[in-house]
């Protein structure tokens, strides 16, 4: 055959989203030919070919699509099956532009089952095959038996344990009332529910002490049926409740006012909507879901090989080695610098963040693209005092050669002129097995600006998956046995131990760590500190358990002994509250005996407290050196425990799997998760193919290439395929709500830069408004989530101190690379819009200070207003100190807005920590938080002489204020777990340093409030500033509708 180019590989090349004619041959022997468009995937195509098979005389004699696979020919001339079908055809590029469909062949059902999961968690399974990685493998198979255990034990629950799994109770932090005027007579009066059967229509409006339990109201609705229709009274336990329009149920042993629906009927005026569901429906949805489970853990059981014997071989203990560790730095491959300098590595040995020895320097060889160095790197450490979770950390850097410096350069100066690279591994492997032989590790960039240090010991252990463009170094480690040498298990390191020896501390020695360790927000000890904190680790332990992460940083981890002595210490360690805890999650504790220890901690959380630090748990999994370890075992066991649980970890998991560093980790763990909950994949795969939809209507809208309007918008949802696909699905952001019908007619785009598309729902329940949300595409949303996660935080604790300051930290999820949905808070606007539309022009808008007061009058009106006052009184404290303590920025009237009930709430949160917007380099934003004089006037209700109510509300900042400090450890724990995150104003410990000051960390209380009280004063003496920054906002945007 001559040279040349055959098939379709030159088509494939092309760019654009033009069509390709294809050829399609059915199992029927019916013949096919159309156009498909380059980028469609074979899941489209797929419904293309039923559609087109219609017509044909032999249609009948195809089956369901799902039993169908399309095979072809690729690039490599072997026969593939397409499974997974979210791929593009313009991917999968056949070598002809055929393909055939064929019947599933082998098992239909886990090869169906593996084409789900690679579809929805956006990554192929044929991917983790392709890793040819034994530690992928191993992961991989233990989590999957470990995951369909889970499944199977979930699917022998009693029917009331397995609505604790799918439907947990959303419960407020605690019962009793709040301790605030205006509104304890509600939460005493009697409690009006109107109660429906399912599947007929009679309902029974019911009177009801809001502290029974669902028990009673059961039994209350029961007894009433049964005298209107003179039926046999049934049995309150064989019943539960169902909140009308939503998956969510009412049962348990908590007052009727925690369930926050109840709760939040109660505080709106409203009649609690509920429905007496059967055990029997209960009992069905379960045998529906465990059918599926059963069936696929049946095929894997059957499927399974047998375990192959365990081979015996020499080995060593890595202590027996007292000789100095070393490697052999070999070469790079795909160096890119400038010619002129010479490129250097830099190598150094972390435990945690602990330099274990000094850094060790190459030689300096020319630029070149695979540059030779075949040197011999040595570590002032032995191997015997390697610790199990030592990291390998290497930087690649350009310096400029010595004879082109310029005169008078300082020595310092001829380091790291040019950062490149930076990549880090693991010295044992995941079987504790000190590594051998040659690995090529492919870098990630350096940022070329950063002037910071040069290794990256927080960074991941994972190599750059883009191996065609990263950098790449090739080491050696050495051979130092002919044998294995593996680092001692924990049960020998116990043998080792010698704890018992008992040292007696001095009155002065216990006096001077009582003085170490009441400075709680101390780190840095100077070194007699050190060897006295050592000395006393028994008293430290017995007497100050909660300092245990100060003992941690002064272990001296390059120290086998002391290795010994602290594992072992820690084995008898009284668990610690878990709020604690979470701070040994950090990168600085490696350990794993540290990070098992902390998991047993964690295991006390109940699920709303998972819940609540879930965002922080999943971003230290970055943290992680292995595939396996106790943190996500820990998070997969509560996830397929409970499916709210389930439901967020997914989603937080999902957002990250573009980023390359995590991508491999966090897609093995969502294959776990839906191997252990084949039924949530389905309804997870249905917000996945909405939010798709909504993507594209908003690439639609944004793409500019000709003016979009609303009704064009409209016109486009209307169409069948994205009226599908975006009805009937439970929502993102809360699982229980339940997205029925698009209303397209509602729906619109904003004006903001964006264009967020404004989605609105039908609710299922009657008398009940219409549910929306935000989809945003271009904004990352996580910042705007962890903000929110915070004020939601604070309101729990303030509750549970009795003081409810009718905050609203409305839903926000990121879903993907900067998309993301928002919940939308009904019947509220903006201050912005309200000041605009009662005033005569822009200018004067900002300080018109009876425009608040006088809306809140229309939307009040008569004894209503007072009510909407003490809402406003009481959520504007609560937002004046949340915004202060987390350093809230760019506050303006567009993004402060209020309820037409009075409750005042912030969005849009860019800027924290202190972060504050800066205009030609001068901070326009001058004032701790937004006090101006219009709030204060709705505040003393349109008096100025109303000094009483305005100290009530200082009162209300205050009290807020002080419960905040008491928790400060928890604020700063939680955002120190979030520098794994890369948010770009939260990279370091000292980026959290403004939180620690805002809630003055290691001063007293009255030192606290002391100095609270001097920044109260200043957000009010200064808010004509904030009135000139919001008049010079409004005249730079008029958003008037």
């Amino acid at each position: 055959m001559p040279p040349g180019k055959y098939g379709m590989q030159e088509e494939w090349e092309k760019e654009g989203d033009q069509n390709i004619l294809m050829d399609f041959l059915l199992p029927t022997g019916i013949f096919l030919k159309f156009p498909v468009p380059r980028n469609d995937t074979i899941k489209n195509i797929k419904k293309m070919v039923w559609r087109n098979a219609k017509t044909e005389a032999l249609y009948c004699g195809l089956g369901d699509p799902e039993g169908y696979v399309f095979t072809c020919i690729n690039d490599t001339a072997e026969r593939e099956e397409l499974e997974e079908e979210s791929r593009r055809i313009s991917d999968v590029r056949p070598f002809m532009c055929v393909l055939r469909l064929v019947a599933r062949e082998g098992d239909r059902g886990e090869k169906l089952t593996n084409s789900h999961i690679s579809s929805l968690i956006g990554k192929g399974l044929h991917e983790f095959e392709a890793q040819k990685n034994h530690e992928v493998d191993e992961f991989r198979s233990k989590m999957r038996t470990f995951c369909e255990e889970k499944a199977l034990e979930r699917h022998n629950l009693p029917w009331q344990q397995w609505m604790e799994y799918s439907f947990p109770c959303d419960l407020e932090p605690c019962c009793s009332p709040p301790v605030h005027g205006g509104t304890k007579s509600k939460h005493t009066k009697k409690l009006f529910i109107n109660v429906k059967f399912e599947a007929c229509d009679e309902s029974f409006m019911l009177q009801q002490d809001p502290l029974d339990i669902p028990v009673a109201l059961m039994k209350s609705a029961l007894k009433k049926r049964a005298t209107v229709f003179r039926s046999v009274r049934q049995e309150p336990e064989d019943y539960t409740l169902q909140v009308s329009g939503r998956w969510e149920f009412i049962y348990g042993n908590h007052p009727l006012r925690q369930f926050k629906y109840i709760f939040s009927c109660l505080r709106n005026g409203q009649n609690p909507q509920l429905i007496m569901v059967h055990h029997s429906t209960i009992s069905k949805y379960q045998e529906e879901q465990g059918q599926l489970c059963s069936q696929v853990g049946k095929i894997r059981s059957q499927s399974r090989p047998p375990p192959l014997p365990m081979k015996k071989q020499n080995t060593s203990s890595l202590w027996s080695i007292n000789e100095p560790f070393y490697i052999h730095l070999l070469q790079g491959s795909r160096v890119n610098a400038d010619e002129g300098m010479k490129l250097v590595v830099q190598a150094g040995l972390f435990h945690g963040s602990e330099l274990l020895c000094k850094v060790v320097t190459s030689s300096e060889v020319t630029v070149c693209s695979e540059p030779l160095w075949d040197q011999k790197l040595d570590f002032d450490i032995n191997v015997s005092d390697l610790p199990r979770m030592s990291r390998l950390c290497f930087a690649l850097y350009a310096v400029i050669e010595k004879t082109k410096k310029p005169r008078g350069t300082k020595k310092k100066n001829k380091r790291a002129d040019c950062p490149i690279a930076w990549v880090n591994t693991m010295v044992f492997d995941y079987k504790d097995q000190l590594k051998t032989g040659e690995f090529i590790l492919s870098t990630w960039p350096s940022v070329p600006d950063d002037k910071s240090d040069l290794l990256n010991p927080m960074g991941t252990v994972e190599k750059n998956p883009n191996v065609d463009s990263a950098a790449g170094l090739l080491i050696r480690f050495p051979n130092i046995r002919p044998h294995p040498l593996y680092y001692p298990p924990l049960d020998k390191m116990i043998v080792m131990e010698r704890n018992g020896d008992a040292v007696f501390a001095t009155k002065v020695e216990r006096m001077r760590l009582k003085e170490i360790m009441d400075n709680k927000n101390s780190t840095e000890f100077f070194e007699d500190e050190k060897e006295l904190l050592w000395k006393l680790r028994t008293e430290v332990r017995d007497c100050y358990p909660e300092s245990l992460s100060k003992l941690l940083l002064i272990t001296k981890w390059s120290k086998r002994e002391d290795v010994v002595q602290m594992v072992s210490l820690l084995r008898n360690w009284p668990d610690l509250p878990a709020i604690q805890a979470l701070e040994l999650l950090d990168y600085s504790f490696p350990d794993p005996a540290v990070r098992s220890f902390t998991i047993r901690c964690l295991r006390k959380l109940s699920d709303n407290e998972l819940l609540q630090y879930l965002i922080q748990l999943v971003q230290v999994l970055k943290y992680e050196s292995y595939l396996d370890c106790d943190l996500t075992t820990f998070l997969l066991e509560r996830a397929l425990s409970n499916r709210r649980i389930g439901h967020f970890l997914f989603w937080h998991l999902r957002s990250e799997i573009h980023v390359a560093s995590v991508s491999l980790r966090f897609g093995l763990i969502l294959e776990a998760y839906c191997r252990g909950n084949i039924h949530h994949i389905k309804l997870l795969t249905k917000q996945n193919e909405a939010l798709g939809k909504m993507k594209a209507l908003s690439d639609i809208v944004k793409s500019g290439c000709q003016k979009m309007t609303v009704e064009d918008l409209k016109l486009c949802i209307r169409q069948e395929s994205y009226m599908e696909a975006l009805s009937n699905l439970m929502s993102p952001l809360n699982p229980s709500i339940i997205l029925v019908e698009l209303c397209a007619d509602k729906c619109r785009f904003m004006d903001s830069k964006m264009k967020p598309l404004w989605m609105m729902y039908k609710n299922p329940s009657e008398h009940a408004d219409m549910v929306g949300i935000i989809f945003k595409n271009g904004d990352d949303l996580r910042q705007d989530m962890l903000t929110l996660q915070m004020i939601h935080l604070m309101e729990d604790l303030w509750k549970k101190e009795g003081l409810d300051l009718r905050m609203i930290p409305y839903g926000c999820l990121s879903t993907g690379n900067k998309m993301g949905l928002i919940e939308v808070v009904k019947h509220s606007d903006t201050i912005a819009n309200i000041q605009r539309n009662n005033s005569n022009s822009a200018a004067t808008a900002a300080f018109n200070k009876d425009a608040l007061l006088n809306w809140l009058k229309s939307k009040n009106p008569g004894d209503k207003l007072d009510q909407a006052i003490e809402e406003f009184t009481l959520s504007c404290a609560g937002y004046c100190v949340a915004t202060y303590v987390l350093g809230i920025g760019d506050r303006h009237n567009d993004n402060i807005m209020i309820r037409e009930t009075g409750q005042l709430f912030h969005i849009d949160f860019g800027h924290f920590l202190g972060n504050f917007k800066r205009k030609l380099g001068i901070n326009r934003e001058r004032v701790p938080f937004i006090l101006t004089y219009d709030f204060v006037h709705v505040i003393q209700q349109g008096r100025t002489n109303n000094s009483e109510k305005f100290e009530r509300f200082r009162e209300y900042c205050e009290w807020a204020y002080k419960i905040l400090c008491k928790n400060g450890t928890l604020f700063v724990n939680l955002f120190a777990m979030m520098k794994a995150a890369g948010l770009p104003e939260l990279t370091s410990s000292k980026d959290i340093q403004y939180l620690k000051d805002s809630l003055a960390l290691g001063k007293s209380e009255d030192e606290a409030l002391k100095n609270f009280k001097v920044k109260f004063n200043e957000a009010l003496r200064e808010s004509w500033k904030t009135k000139v920054n919001w008049m010079m906002h409004s005249l730079a945007k008029d958003n008037r509708p």
